[in-house]
């Protein structure tokens, strides 16, 4: 694991902006698509995504015929990352995704990823075929291990059987590329990074307030950066309390998250407002510049030294229940 000061990871930090802003060294060439997104290379998989993504879980908030319009608009307008997950709502959102893109050819202009819950053999392939089912569709061009949170999860996944599932899903063509998720455990985005070469992908926490406390982004990310594993940012306003309760500018955070070595961002949307701003800060990105990144960092030290505003790092409240059962917590 890389191990930076403070002091280090400011320096770290500019200096990548910088070149980002100068040349996009960080994340590659940045192209935009018909559409007017930006869209980044996912790592090694060589697949273009745009920069933001459709979250799976906040999309279920919606009643069923709005969920699926919204989804349906973001595909038309651009948006290709789609994330989801096998427990979302216990597999509405699943369904829902896939009502919203089995018609005019949408499942085709997105890149579909969705998570297994699982951790042995036979669990595994039952949540991709279920996966399959309710998003309609043949093959998934990610599949991840999905809340990757608790400590005995990485040996679980690689004794049980969970990652041969993964590896033959992906030689059979049900699944394209392979990658992990986690919010909360740095330590343990680490051991699974140790255990496998395979990777494709990495989720994981990428915001502000992640500078000052467990930080993925000065730990986990120039790892995966190293290793050219594309990287998934979520969590970008910490469920909604930096702009609610700390009074910061959501696209500001956004655009802070976006000025990381990431490759696409999950937001959590829930209306075609949401929508609308998300896919306005993606047509408007622009990265900060050093002199703006060391400012905002300098300015949440105080409110995120102590992750009580990262509730699912520091907190079980967001720790699915299929998870809390399948790992005893």
């Amino acid at each position: 694991m890389v191990n930076t000061t403070r002091r280090e990871f400011l320096v770290a930090a500019a200096a990548s902006l910088a070149a980002a802003n100068v040349k996009g060294i960080v994340w590659g060439a940045q192209e935009k698509n018909e559409a007017g997104i930006p869209t980044r290379v996912l790592g090694r998989t060589g697949q273009r995504v745009t920069i933001v993504g459709m979250g799976g879980a906040h999309i279920g908030a919606a009643e069923d015929q709005e969920a699926i319009a919204i989804m349906q608009e973001a595909v038309d307008q651009g948006m290709t990352f789609f994330d989801n997950a096998w427990d979302y709502r216990l597999g509405r959102c699943e369904e829902l995704m896939g009502k919203a893109l089995a018609s005019g050819g949408r499942r085709q202009k997105v890149f579909l990823m969705s998570k297994n819950c699982n951790r042995d053999y036979q669990g595994s392939m039952q949540h991709l075929e279920d996966s399959l089912r309710r998003l309609k569709t043949d093959y998934l061009d990610l599949w991840q291990f999905h809340e990757v949170d608790f400590q005995d999860a990485p040996a679980r996944i690689f004794d049980e059987g969970g990652m041969k599932a993964a590896l033959e899903a992906k030689k059979s063509g049900k699944v394209r590329f392979i990658g992990f998720t986690g919010h909360k455990d740095i330590d343990l985005h680490a051991d699974m990074l140790n255990r496998s070469d395979e990777w494709d992908t990495c989720q994981m926490p990428i915001n502000i307030l992640d500078v000052h406390y467990r930080s993925f982004q000065k730990n986990i990310l120039p790892v995966c950066t190293q290793r050219n594993i594309g990287v998934i940012g979520m969590k970008a306003l910490a469920c909604g309390r930096i702009p609610t309760v700390l009074g910061l500018d959501a696209s500001l955070c956004r655009r802070f998250a976006l000025s990381l070595p990431i490759s696409t961002l999950v937001c959590g949307i829930q209306s075609r407002e949401n929508l609308q701003q998300d896919l306005a800060v993606a047509r408007n990105f622009t990265p900060l510049t050093e002199e703006e990144v060391i400012d905002f960092i300098n300015r949440t030290e105080t409110a995120g030294k102590t992750g009580e505003h990262e509730q699912f790092k520091t907190t079980t409240h967001f720790d699915g229940p299929y998870h809390r059962e399948q790992h005893r917590s």
